[in-house]
């Protein structure tokens, strides 16, 4: 069943009575759109959307913002405010309206001057962050959001498919980077996800490594895609390495390697385990190769609006991971200065197991070159 409006603002006045707070903040950001089913941007004029644990909700706008406010079907008290006014009478006037004494934000999200707005409104305000929580309710992915994120999944897939039939001897990882944004744009995406990265030969040995118009991809080459699409709000996040021309047996053992990793991934996760054993039986298949000094990152990440969100798959995280989680398998080695090899999958946690929703192949693939 979808949500609705109230549905979403009710879920957030929970938040603030488990967190023992008065009410909930959110501003222009990923847990925004999901509480409204609109996107705004956040910039120089501060935004604000108040849920308190019992009563209504209240928003701070910008006035300039208030016709495409009206599309979101708020029922509140809205407070706006304009460029030639300021918004410190707004402010004023919501923590009056309010009436709250505490209030949970979202750590890595507000802004230093919208923290100091609401403290200058109301100097005894209590503000804590409350991201983990806040961000929290977007772990456990809707049959839409499921639906959005296969969308991604698929169109990125499709455009890799196509930046490979383009790549020539003697391209600049530039070349082949602006091929695939292309391509993701040509099958349908709404936007990227982030930057893509495209990396060759001693390149693809740094796991955020930024494409070169310098460097001639060759023969023998590893080449690395890390990059999705953005749609409906969700962004894919794919990694496939590729070899020119011919596979190298260090890089043959290598690939299988992680490719041994990454299997390894699917078969533990499972709703209830946590993300801690996910990463210690991935990278454990890692340590016990003779590759262990390669190891450079953890295993991945959770996935949704964000192209980085929570649950964080890494040692030491001992959150059981519920139905309805999607999160990144992406093991990897890297050798600086020679070459480097990431496999990830977008994985989605069910009850009995879990599935792949990235679908590309993933046996070494060597390309003609």
């Amino acid at each position: 069943m979808t949500q609705t409006l109230s549905d979403r603002l009710s879920d957030y006045a929970v938040v603030a009575a488990d967190l023992g707070v008065d009410a909930v903040a959110l501003v222009p950001g990923p847990n925004f759109t999901r509480a409204l089913t609109h996107s705004f941007m956040s910039h120089e004029r501060p935004f604000l959307l108040v849920i308190p644990a019992n009563g209504p909700a209240a928003a701070l706008v910008p006035n300039l913002e208030l016709r495409s406010w009206d599309l979101v079907g708020f029922q509140g008290v809205v407070f706006d405010w304009r460029d030639q006014d300021g918004y410190d009478a707004a402010f004023a006037a919501l923590t009056a309206h309010l009436g709250i004494a505490s209030l949970a934000v979202e750590g890595q999200v507000m802004r230093v001057f919208v923290h100091h707005a609401l403290k200058a409104a109301q100097p005894d305000l209590q503000i804590v962050d409350g991201e983990q929580a806040i961000s929290g309710l977007r772990m456990i992915k809707t049959p839409q959001d499921i639906a959005a994120l296969q969308s991604a999944i698929d169109i990125s897939e499709r455009a890799l498919d196509r930046a490979l039939e383009t790549i020539r001897p003697g391209q600049s990882e530039t070349d082949i980077e602006q091929a695939l944004i292309q391509a993701l744009f040509a099958e349908g995406a709404d936007d990227l996800a982030f930057p893509p990265i495209v990396a060759a030969g001693d390149n693809s040995a740094r796991p955020h490594a930024h494409a070169r118009a310098d460097y001639a991809v060759k023969a023998g080459d590893a080449l690395l895609f890390d990059f999705g699409a953005r749609k409906h709000g969700f962004a894919a996040d794919i990694t496939r390495t590729f070899f020119l021309s011919h596979a190298s047996d260090e890089a043959q053992e290598v690939y299988d390697t992680v490719l041994r990793a990454n299997l390894r991934g699917h078969d533990v996760a499972r709703a209830g385990v946590t993300a801690h054993e996910i990463d210690d039986a991935v990278t454990g298949v890692l340590e016990v190769s003779r590759f262990a000094d390669r190891i450079r990152t953890k295993t991945g990440h959770g996935l949704g609006r964000e192209v980085h969100e929570a649950p964080y798959i890494v040692r030491g995280n001992h959150l059981p991971l519920p139905a309805g989680t999607v999160f990144t398998n992406e093991p990897g080695l890297y050798d600086i200065g020679n070459f480097g090899v990431r496999i990830e999958d977008d994985v989605l946690i069910t009850e009995t197991g879990c599935t792949s929703l990235t679908r590309y192949p993933k046996e070494l693939t060597v390309l003609p070159c």
